[in-house]
C-alpha cells in the first residue's frame, strides 16, 4: 500500500509537472504568433493603408481628386492597360514554351539532367538589373548577337533592332519567368499515372487527343498556379521594363518610381499603388487555393515509375531539342554578360579580354569627396543582406512553426496566417518602398533616414520564401518524436531546440540562401529607400548605366557580372542542401 501511495503521488507530482510546462508552452506560441503579426502590421500593412489614405484623402480630407485624374486622362488608362497586356502576354508566351521542357523533365530521365534543372533555374534568383543587362549584352545594337551578324554578313549596322521594344521585354519576362512553369507542372505532372494516358492511345485516341482530353484537364490546378505566379511577377515587374522599355513603354510600376523620383507626385503615385495593389494580391489569393488542389490524390505514381530512358529517334530529339532550347534561351544571355565585361575593354584600349572594368571597381578617377566607389556599394549590398538573413530567418522561422502547429487553439489562426504571409510576394516592391517613405518619416517610426528601413523592405520581401522553405520541413517531422520528448520531461523550447531544428537545419539553411540572394538583388524598393551614400549593387549599377561613356558601362557590365556570380553560388548551395521534393519555390 505504501508503494502504491508513492508510485500514486510520483504520478501526481509528474502530472503536475506537466501542467507547469503547458505554461511555458502557451507563452513560446503567443511569441511566435505576436512577433511575425506585428511585423507585418507595422512593415506591410501600415504603409499600405498610409498609401490608400494619400491617395483618397492626399490634404487630409477625403476626395476624390486624384481617383479622376487617373479615370478621366487617356494616359494613365493607356499605362494600365499595357501592364495587363504585357503580363498576360508574358504569361501566355512563358507557358506555351516552358510546356514542352515540363512534359521533358517529367517523363524522361537523361545524362546530366540535374545539371540542366540547376542551369534552368539560375535566372529566377538573379536580380532584373542583371537579366536586363544580359539581353543587352546578346542583342542590344552592340550586343555579342549583332555583332557576330555584322562579321558573318560583312554590315556596318546591327540587323536587329531590338533595343527598346516589345520583344525584347517579353522575352527578357519568358527568361526570368521560365523555371517556375518547369518546375511547378514537371514536378506535378511527373507523377501523374501515365497510364491514363495510354488507355486512351489504346482507345484509338491520338497522341495530341490523348493530352487534350487526359492529361490537360489533371494539370490544369499546376498550370494554374504556374501561370497566376508568373503573371504577378510580369504584373509586378520594374527593373525590366525600366531597362529595356526605355520611354516607349510605360508600366505601373515605372510610373510609380517616376512620378515618386522626379516629379514628387506622392498623392498621384499613391492613386497608382492602389490600382498596382488590387489585382497581384487578389491572384496570390487564389495562388494559395490552387496550391491546395496540388495536394489532392489524383492517382500519383512515384517517379522511378512515371520516368523512362529516351529510346526512339522521336523521343531522343524531344528530350536533347527541348534542352538545346532551354540553354540557348536561358544562358546564352548569361554568357554574352560575362563576355562583354571582359572584352569591351577592347575599346577603351586594353588588351582582350581585359579585367580593366573589374580594377575600376576599385578606384575613384575623380577624387571626389561624394563619389561612392563600386566596392562600397558591394560592402552595402552584403551588410544589408546578411541582416536581412537574420531578420528574416529568424520570423520565417517563428511563422512556419505556427503554421505547422497541431495545437487546436492554432487552428483557426493557421487559415488565416498562411495567407497573409504569401501577401508581400504579390505586392510590388516600388509600391512598398513607396509606402516606406510615407509611413516612415516621422516619430516614433522616423526611419526614412535609417539603414534599417532597407532591412525591413528585404525582410518583408524575403519572409514568404523563408516560409515556403520551411514549413514542408516542418511538417513533415513525426509529432511521436515530440510526444517521446516531453513525456521524458523537455521543455517546448528544447523539444523545438533539440528535435525540430536539428531536422528543418538543411530547409533553414535554403531559407537563409532565399533571403540573402533576394536582399543582393532587391531593385524596386531599394531604388526608393536607400540613401545616395549607402546604395546597393543594382542601384550602383543603374546608376553607372544612367551615366554617359564606355567606363560606366564596363563598370556596370563587371558589377553585374559579379553579382551574377555570388548569385549563381548561392543558388548552387541552395540546391545542394534543399531536401528533394521540400519547398515550394
Amino acid at each position: 500500500m505504501q508503494g502504491a501511495g508513492r508510485i500514486q503521488g510520483a504520478g501526481r507530482r509528474q502530472g503536475a509537472g506537466l501542467r507547469i510546462q503547458d505554461v511555458p508552452g502557451h507563452v513560446l506560441r503567443s511569441a511566435l504568433v505576436i512577433l511575425p503579426g506585428s511585423f507585418l502590421l507595422v512593415f506591410y500593412f501600415y504603409p499600405l493603408l498610409t498609401i490608400l489614405m494619400t491617395s483618397f484623402a492626399p490634404t487630409g480630407r477625403f476626395g476624390l481628386e486624384v481617383v479622376a485624374q487617373l479615370l478621366f486622362t487617356s494616359y494613365y488608362p493607356r499605362i494600365i492597360g499595357f501592364t495587363f497586356w504585357q503580363a498576360a502576354l508574358s504569361t501566355l508566351l512563358t507557358v506555351a514554351l516552358a510546356l514542352p521542357g515540363a512534359y521533358v523533365f517529367a517523363r524522361y530521365t537523361f545524362p546530366a539532367r540535374s545539371l540542366v534543372q540547376a542551369l534552368t533555374t539560375i535566372p529566377f534568383v538573379l536580380p532584373t538589373v542583371v537579366v536586363a543587362l544580359a539581353f543587352t549584352a546578346l542583342v542590344g545594337p552592340r550586343g555579342a548577337l549583332n555583332l557576330a551578324l555584322m562579321r558573318l554578313l560583312k554590315l556596318t549596322s546591327p540587323p536587329l533592332n531590338l533595343q527598346y521594344s516589345l520583344a525584347l521585354i517579353l522575352l527578357a519576362h519568358v527568361f526570368y519567368n521560365y523555371t517556375l512553369v518547369l518546375r511547378i507542372v514537371g514536378n506535378y505532372w511527373a507523377n501523374l499515372d501515365p497510364g491514363l494516358e495510354e488507355a486512351a492511345r489504346v482507345l484509338g485516341a491520338s497522341r495530341l487527343r490523348a493530352f487534350v482530353e487526359v492529361t490537360l484537364p489533371l494539370l490544369v490546378p499546376a498550370l494554374g498556379a504556374a501561370a497566376l505566379l508568373v503573371f504577378t511577377f510580369c504584373f509586378t515587374s520594374f527593373g525590366v521594363i525600366l531597362m529595356l522599355g526605355g520611354p516607349r513603354f510605360v508600366t505601373l510600376e515605372v510610373e510609380i518610381y517616376r512620378q515618386t523620383v522626379h516629379y514628387l507626385n506622392l498623392p498621384l503615385a499613391a492613386a497608382l499603388s492602389v490600382v498596382q495593389m488590387m489585382f497581384p494580391l487578389a491572384l496570390v489569393g487564389l495562388y494559395t487555393r490552387l496550391q491546395t488542389r496540388l495536394t489532392l490524390p489524383l492517382e500519383l505514381r512515384p517517379r522511378h515509375v512515371t520516368q523512362q530512358r529516351a529510346r526512339s529517334l522521336y523521343q531522343r530529339f524531344l528530350v536533347w531539342g527541348s534542352v538545346a532550347f532551354m540553354l540557348a534561351l536561358l544562358v546564352t544571355p548569361l554568357a554574352a554578360l560575362v563576355e562583354r565585361s571582359f572584352t569591351l575593354g577592347a575599346q577603351a584600349g586594353q588588351a582582350v579580354p581585359s579585367l580593366y572594368f573589374y580594377r575600376q571597381l576599385f578606384e575613384n578617377p575623380r577624387r571626389s569627396a561624394f563619389y561612392v566607389p563600386p566596392i562600397a556599394a558591394i560592402r552595402n549590398s552584403v551588410g544589408f543582406a546578411l541582416a536581412t538573413v537574420v531578420l528574416a530567418v529568424t520570423l520565417g522561422l517563428m511563422a512556419a512553426t505556427v503554421l505547422a502547429s497541431q495545437a487546436a487553439g492554432l487552428r483557426g489562426l493557421v487559415r488565416w496566417l498562411d495567407p497573409l504571409l504569401m501577401l508581400p510576394l504579390g505586392t510590388s516592391a516600388v509600391t512598398l518602398g513607396l509606402g516606406y517613405i510615407l509611413a516612415l518619416d516621422e516619430p516614433p517610426l522616423n526611419l526614412r533616414t535609417s539603414p534599417l528601413l532597407v532591412v525591413l523592405a528585404h525582410s518583408l520581401v524575403a519572409l514568404p520564401f523563408v516560409v515556403r522553405s520551411v514549413l514542408p520541413a516542418l511538417r513533415s517531422i513525426n509529432p511521436r518524436l515530440r510526444e517521446a520528448a516531453a513525456i521524458l520531461g523537455a521543455s517546448p523550447w528544447r523539444v523545438w531546440w533539440e528535435i525540430d531544428l536539428p531536422i528543418v537545419a538543411r530547409a533553414v539553411l535554403v531559407g537563409a540562401v532565399f533571403a540573402f540572394t533576394i536582399s543582393l538583388g532587391e531593385f524596386g524598393a531599394t531604388s526608393l529607400i536607400a540613401r545616395p551614400e549607402r546604395p546597393t549593387l543594382p542601384v550602383a549599377i543603374y546608376r553607372f548605366l544612367s551615366r554617359p561613356g564606355i567606363t560606366n558601362y564596363g563598370q556596370a557590365l563587371a558589377m553585374s557580372t559579379l553579382l551574377m556570380a555570388v548569385c549563381t553560388l548561392g543558388f548552387l548551395v541552395m540546391e545542394r542542401f534543399r531536401v528533394r521534393g521540400v519547398g515550394e519555390f
